[in-house]
């Protein structure tokens, strides 16, 4: 890849869900494209050779998506200290996210580490789902 592909690549990975999101908006904005149409044509794509890969659909799972399902009004407070304690956003980031559930809090995570998170959000009271 060209260094200028590499720098804006590290430079995304850098950004935190909420910067993403808006990365996402503008780009949709500027382009007049809808992102959300995108991951429908992938799984078209992948589709055909899904079939074949019984092997592959029989290992075990090593990374997780965790999802912020739902938060009751009355536990808002306690999980959204939790969330920043987990993702290390500052106040506004981790409210927004708290408040747009559902949600991915962590996106790759081992399942150790996925299973600590979801311990302690649901210790907070709020929903919790692993993909």
């Amino acid at each position: 890849m060209p260094a200028k592909v590499d720098d804006i690549l590290e430079d995304i990975k850098s950004l935190t869900l909420v910067e993403a999101s808006e990365l996402v908006s503008k780009i949709e904005e500027t382009f007049g494209v809808d992102a959300s149409a995108a991951p429908m044509a992938g799984m078209m794509m992948a589709a055909p050779g899904a079939a074949g890969g019984g092997a592959e659909a029989a290992e075990e799972k090593d990374e997780f998506d965790v999802m912020l399902t739902e938060v009751p009004a009355d536990k808002k407070i306690a999980v959204l200290k939790i969330v920043r304690t987990i993702t290390g956003l500052g106040l506004k980031e981790a409210k927004t996210m708290v408040e747009s559930a559902p949600i991915a809090l962590k996106e790759g995570a081992s399942k150790d580490e996925a299973e600590d998170i979801k311990k302690q959000i649901e210790e907070g009271g709020a929903k919790v789902e692993l993909k």
